[in-house]
């Protein structure tokens, strides 16, 4: 009897499996739009991502300290998905998330991290034309979804941040977002609650387990670093709320930086600017080759009733990423409605770009001229910290996207996702308690262990049993290899970035 209910039981769970599958075929025509993402949230919800796969130890080593992989979630389709890519990109507070941060071998003690984040979740950059602006309310509302436990005390904190000390032009900005209808580029209650709980990981790791700060930290062991942007301003006190909470206003100083590629004093860089213009051309023409695209922008051009360049002048996707990660319909005109459809289109060729741009090698020369300065700024951070060194032990970088890709890129990353809201990119480094003169790093990706798929320590697992690089390897990459791999007989990066005939 127990296995025949079994068996009804699987029965039943297999047909309504086959019913949902055969649904979401043709929910995006049968159903609004809310509707058909709630069905696709539905199933996200109930089969978490599982970012990290788990095996058995060998020989007494744990598979997590020895085996360095970049794996995608086991939910990920079989085929490039535009709609997963989306889902992914949203990077929805409620998904659950496994990381390896922290994790290293007993002897091994961790010496300081240095944190590089996108900012949460925001309103558009942009609005579709002769279309209503989606309706987000940007006030913090603790009892409404996304929720976090941390969110009241959070704004009541910021509410007592008046005198903290924030380089001009930080000054000016407020400290939260407060308005009952967003406005553009402001960050959501969802980016709010990204970073809180990016914050609250890290918490749980370098502070509870690795004690990382002492319980009397001061002014300088903390590097905080923005852009003059309210969303980065907002998005890294999210996250220093969720690692310090109630922190002492007294002891936080937030460093303005005017460059998004937190490039400081060496943001003039002529071959630089070369790479990139090139790249854009790249692109450009990778757009005229997509007829399908040209049609969807066709389409969408005619609902709204102007121009087609005027329509793509707006980044439509920007505005219709808002609607979809916050379940809102499209936009609808008397002349029909935005889709699913168009969606998808303008999705995939973004996806396809990401491809041909790791190809193309043109970004690649970009993003080691672009990430250099920062990298050279994290390094000599990290040399000093490896001399035992107190200060600036924890650096943070509340960034955007154009910060954060073109770090991975340098790095080597060419199977890094575009960065979603709130990714956020580690570097650890760790003393050998065994050899206390030696130095190792680990970086991190959105909890990912990406250190062995880095450029500058590739080959290295192959030639030690360490499940970490040493800190040498990054070092030599940043003052010389960068150079090396632009293909030119350039040494510094003044000379990389002045160099004539390109």
């Amino acid at each position: 009897m127990l296995f025949r209910n079994r068996f009804l039981l699987l029965l039943a769970l297999a047909a309504l499996l086959a019913f949902l599958s055969l649904s979401l075929q043709f929910c995006e025509r049968s159903f609004p739009v809310p509707l058909s993402l709630a069905i696709i949230f539905l199933i996200f919800d109930s089969f978490p991502f599982h970012l990290i796969p788990v095996s058995t130890a060998k020989n007494g080593v744990s598979s997590k300290s020895r085996k360095r992989i970049m794996p995608d979630p086991v939910t990920e389709p079989p085929v490039t998905d535009p709609i997963y890519e989306a889902l992914w990109y949203c990077n929805i507070p409620s998904v659950a998330e496994r990381t390896m941060e922290g994790h290293a071998p007993h002897h091994f003690k961790l010496v300081s991290v240095n944190v590089f984040i996108r900012h949460g979740d925001r309103y558009p950059l942009y609005v579709i034309p002769k279309t209503k602006r989606p309706e987000i309310d940007c006030t913090l509302v603790a009892n409404r979804k996304p929720y976090h436990p941390k969110l009241e005390a959070f704004v009541s904190h910021m509410s007592k941040g008046s005198g903290a000390s924030f380089e001009s032009p930080l000054k000016g900005l407020p400290l939260y977002p407060n308005h009952p209808l967003c406005e553009m580029g402001e960050l959501t209650q969802t980016g709010v609650v990204q970073h809180l709980q990016n914050g609250q990981l890290l918490r749980d790791v370098y502070l509870k387990k690795h004690k990382l700060l002492p319980s009397d930290w001061a002014t300088d062991q903390l590097y905080l670093e923005t852009t003059g942007k309210s969303r980065t301003l907002q998005s890294g006190l999210a996250l220093l709320y969720g690692f310090l909470p109630d922190f002492d206003w007294k002891k936080i100083y937030f460093r303005h930086q005017p460059s998004a590629l937190f490039c400081s004093a060496n943001c003039y860089c002529p071959t630089r600017n070369q790479y990139l213009e090139k790249e854009q051309r790249r692109q450009y023409l990778l757009r005229l080759k997509n007829s399908q695209l040209e049609r969807t922008y066709g389409e969408m051009a005619k609902i709204v009733d102007v121009p087609t360049k005027q329509l793509r002048a707006a980044n439509p996707v920007d505005s219709m990423l808002c609607h979809f990660c916050h379940n809102v319909s499209f936009p609808c005109t008397r002349n029909g409605c935005i889709g699913m459809e168009h969606f998808k289109v303008i999705k995939t060729h973004q996806i396809e770009d990401e491809r041909e741009r790791r190809e193309k090698k043109l970004y690649l020369g970009y993003s080691l001229l672009g990430a250099h300065p920062i990298l050279n700024q994290t390094i000599n951070r990290m040399q000093r910290a490896a001399e035992g060194r107190k200060e600036e032990i924890f650096a943070l970088y509340s960034a955007h996207d154009v910060t954060l890709s073109p770090v991975l890129s340098a790095l080597g990353l060419s199977e890094a996702r575009f960065p979603r809201f709130a990714a956020r990119l580690i570097f650890e480094l760790w003393q050998d308690r065994e050899k206390p003169g030696e130095h190792a790093v680990r970086i991190l990706y959105n909890g990912v262990d990406v250190t062995f798929h880095t450029s500058f320590c590739r080959d290295h697992q192959k030639r030690s049993p360490k499940p970490m690089c040493p800190l040498e390897n990054l070092v030599h990459f940043v003052k010389r290899d960068m150079f090396v791999a632009l293909d030119s007989s350039s040494t510094n990066y003044y000379d990389a970035c002045h160099r004539e005939g390109f």
